[in-house]
This record gives structure tokens, C-alpha cells and sequence, in this order.
């Protein structure tokens, strides 16, 4: 496919989102920029969470894993069903009756000054690095495919991309991507049944009867039953629900559209349909990454580098100019789904938990947009030295070093929260910053010698569940009957 073709897609794409931009960031607020004035349509935020929870690490990334884990990341999505339960049973109902807008806010309430910071710190952290990786992973395809071409530097590439998201994200925040949410998820998820169509069209085979193919080729197992395997089933399916728990429930990007709903009915029926939405298109992509593992077996196509580089490969330059303009604007609208949200929550959570705007009540109502404004732009800036910094380390498929690293930052917040609302035992707030240090390098430590110590037993995902453990046991070492601490 054309440079030029893409590079034109690219722009059209990004267009219609200032347009949408434009229209629904008039007469925006800080109120507007944090929870969308609490007005958003729980429908439209329920399908615009749905693109936010795939993004283009789901888009690339678990495609082109099939080829060697099978259909094994479905179990995992069944996980999520229970996470996303307890998220509308236990969580939501805590956010609205506190009145939330930053969710770390409760841990000021429960714990302390020192617990709430530290909770905003991990988060911050952790959606810097998930976010960063997700962009890292669509720029790249962009440069190596595209941008190369015209000679354009990667780090100019990285500062136009975000500086796209930050520009039409500027003003509107969460009451802008609400809408952009729903116009990229539709993109995304009408590219992956293109794709599918017309790889099935170019095998002179009906989708069925591909599909009977795949089956054949055994790449549809889901289920692996060696315990000490990353891929045994009961360890994914219980790191599901709690990755679902974490990514979604403890993480301000993805409660920050929940809270956004009218109110706490609307926020559930969102996390219910989109919970449920999830099972169907996340089969589909896995589908869809045996359609393009057969495909490259039956057309002899070899690729370079890891294995996030198949798809891209077949759909630029095997698969003619409407699969690859297809493909580019499916996976620019899974980037743009999950980094313009990433974008202003972390802008909201440092402007309200680590600067604390809205606890200085001497700050005039300009001030506060002016602090929101320049912190939106400080964010930016940090994943773009981010997103430069991991150009020089990718060494493996997107998809796991993300989830790796996230089985460290979010296994503190996990073990905060749970403690918070479990044990009612006030702790020595002064304590937690390192307690939640020291988690995740007992974790590490944990997971390299475990093949040594368990008989060849290997971390995957529920490496986050020993994370969260270390972080509640040592809050529970910390702790005393709330009466002798007050």
C-alpha cells in the first residue's frame, strides 16, 4: 500500500475527531473535563468502553499472538465477567455514594494523606506505562510501514501523535471522548469484520468454512491443563477477573467515563453491557488473528520482528489498498480509544490527587482551568519521552510486557482497596508509601524464583494477585482497631 494513501486515511480519520471535538467542547468546564457534567448517555458510554478496553495493544498485539497461545486469552475474558461484577456491586456504589470524582479520594477518607497520594502515584504510574506502550506500539507500525518512507525522525512522529490527542482532548476532556469513544469503537470493530471477509474472499473460502480450517489447525484451544503452564486455565480465568478488577475498577481512566453516568443505576447497566460486549468481540479478534496466522501459512509470508508485526504486514502489503486503508483506520481509532481517555485521566488525577486544586478554595475558578490546562500539557510531554525511551528497549509482543508490568503497579492499589473496604482497622498512614514500594519487588523476586522453588510452576497474569496479597498483608502488619488510632 501507498505511503501517501495511508498518510491520507490518517488525516481524514483525525479530522472527523476535531470535528466531534469541536462540537462537544463548547462551553466545556473543569466540571465538563473530569465527568462530562455527569449527563453522558450510560448506553453511549457503555460501546465507547468498549474500543477504550480494546485499544491497539488488542487490535495488533492478540492477533498476532494466536499462533503460539491458541484461543487461550478467551479464558482470561471470562475472567472478566466476574471482575466486572464485583466492579458494578462493589465498587460503583462506593464511588457515588462519596460523590467521587478521582477514585483515589476514598483512600484519603478511609486512611489518610499518605495512603491517598500513594494510591495516585501507583495509578499515574501504571496508566503512563500502559498508555505509552499502546501509542509506542501504533506509532511504530506507522513509522516502519509509513512514516520511514519521508524520512521522519520517530521522536516527530511520537510529538504529532500526542499532540493530535491533546489538542482535541484540550478542552471538552471526558465530555468530548464520550462521543469520540463511540465513533472509534464503530471504526475498530467494523475494520476487524472487513479483514475477516476479505481474507476468507482471497482463500476463495466462506468465513465457515475458514473457520472449520482454523478449528482443524487447532488453533481455537482455550483451555491448557498443565498447572505449571503461564496458560493454565484456572490461572487465567481467576487473573481475569482480577485484571478486570484492577484495569477497570481501581483505575481512574476507565471509572472516570462511569462516573460520568447520570447516576449509579445508569453507571451499572454500562458495566454490565459492556462487560458482556467484550465476550463476542474479543472472540472475534482472536478469530481473526487465526484467519491471518492461516493466511500467512498458506501464502508462505514471513515477517519481521515480534510477532505484533503480522497483522500489519498481511493487511499493508499482501491484501491490496482497501484492506490496508482499512486496517489503518481501525487501528488509529483503537490508539486514539484508550489514549485520549488515558490522556485526561491522568490529567484529572494529578490535578485533583497529587495538586489537590480542588481542596484550595482560595484558587479562583480560572486558576483551577489554568493548573487543569498546563497539567493536561505536562502529561503529554511525559508520555512522549515515554513512548521514545520504550523505542529503544521493545524486545516482546505488546500484550504481555503490558500486562507484566501492570501485575506490578496495580497490585498495591489492589490490595489498598481491598483492604479499605474488607477490614474495618485504621493503619499507621506514614507506613503504606513503603509497603507499596516493597510489594511489587517481593513480587519480582517471587516470580524469578518460583520455576526453581514450585517443581517449573511459572507466574502469569495472577502474578497481580500475589502483588495485592504482599500489599494487604503488609497494611494488616500496620494496622490497629480504628478506636487506638484516633
Amino acid at each position: 500500500m501507498a505511503p501517501n494513501l495511508i498518510l491520507l486515511s490518517f488525516f481524514a480519520y483525525t479530522l472527523l475527531l476535531f470535528i466531534v471535538g469541536w462540537l462537544t467542547s463548547r462551553k466545556a468546564t473543569n466540571e465538563s473535563f473530569f465527568i462530562g457534567n455527569k449527563s453522558s448517555p450510560w448506553y453511549l458510554v457503555a460501546y465507547g468502553m468498549v474500543g477504550a478496553s480494546l485499544s491497539g495493544v488488542t487490535f495488533i498485539s492478540i492477533p498476532g499472538v494466536v499462533s503460539t497461545t491458541k484461543f487461550s486469552y478467551m479464558v482470561i475474558v471470562f475472567g472478566y465477567l466476574v471482575g466486572y461484577f464485583v466492579i458494578a456491586n462493589v465498587l460503583l456504589p462506593i464511588y457515588y455514594r462519596l460523590n467521587l470524582t478521582s477514585i483515589y479520594s476514598f483512600l484519603l477518607g478511609r486512611f489518610g494523606m499518605y495512603s491517598y497520594k500513594t494510591g495516585a502515584a501507583f495509578f499515574l504510574l501504571s496508566r503512563i506505562i500502559g498508555a505509552s506502550f499502546r501509542m509506542f506500539l501504533v506509532i511504530s507500525v506507522l513509522q516502519y510501514f509509513v512514516l520511514d518512507s519521508y524520512d521522519v525522525p520517530f521522536l516527530i512522529s511520537v510529538i504529532v501523535f500526542v499532540g493530535i490527542i491533546l489538542l482535541y482532548t484540550w478542552k471538552g476532556g471526558i465530555k468530548t471522548i464520550v462521543w469520540t469513544d463511540t465513533l472509534q469503537t464503530t471504526f475498530m470493530l467494523a475494520a476487524v469484520v472487513i479483514v475477516l471477509f476479505l481474507i476468507s474472499s482471497q482463500l476463495g473460502k466462506t468465513v465457515g468454512e475458514l473457520y472449520s480450517s482454523i478449528r482443524e489447525a487447532q488453533y481455537t484451544q482455550m483451555f491448557f491443563f498443565d498447572w505449571r503452564d503461564k496458560y493454565f486455565f484456572v490461572k487465567q480465568f481467576v487473573s481475569g477477573a482480577f485484571i478486570a478488577i484492577v484495569m477497570t475498577g481501581l483505575d481512574q481512566d476507565m471509572m472516570q467515563k462511569n462516573l460520568s453516568c447520570k447516576n449509579l443505576p445508569e453507571a451499572k447497566k454500562n458495566m454490565y453491557w459492556m462487560s458482556w460486549a467484550l465476550v463476542p468481540v474479543n472472540f472475534l479478534f482472536l478469530i481473526m488473528g487465526a484467519f491471518l496466522a492461516f493466511y500467512a501459512q498458506q501464502k508462505g509470508i514471513v515477517y519481521s520482528g515480534t510477532s505484533d508485526n503480522l497483522f500489519p504486514t498481511i493487511a499493508l502489503n499482501h491484501m491490496g489498498i482497501f484492506a490496508g486503508i482499512v486496517f489503518v483506520i481501525g487501528l488509529i481509532a483503537a490508539a486514539y480509544s484508550s489514549a485520549d481517555s488515558a490522556l485526561t485521566a491522568l490529567t484529572t488525577s494529578f490535578t485533583l490527587d497529587i495538586l489537590g486544586i480542588e481542596r484550595k478554595p482560595n484558587l479562583s475558578k480560572e486558576k483551577k482551568t489554568k493548573i487543569r490546562k498546563m497539567s493536561h500539557l505536562g502529561m503529554a510531554i511525559v508520555m512522549i519521552l515515554v513512548i521514545v525511551g520504550y523505542n529503544l528497549i521493545n524486545d516482546q509482543a505488546i500484550i504481555t510486557k503490558l500486562f507484566t508490568i501492570a501485575g506490578y503497579t496495580y497490585g498495591p492499589l489492589l490490595g489498598l482497596f481491598s483492604f479499605g473496604i474488607f477490614v474495618k482497622r485504621s493503619v499507621k498512614d506514614g507506613w503504606v508509601p513503603f509497603i507499596a514500594v516493597l510489594s511489587p519487588i517481593l513480587s519480582y523476586f517471587i516470580q524469578f524464583y518460583a520455576p526453581q522453588l514450585l517443581n517449573g510452576y511459572q507466574f502469569g497474569f495472577e502474578l497481580l494477585i500475589i502483588n495485592g496479597l504482599l500489599m494487604f498483608f503488609g497494611l494488616m502488619l500496620v494496622s490497629e482497631p480504628k478506636n487506638k488510632l484516633a
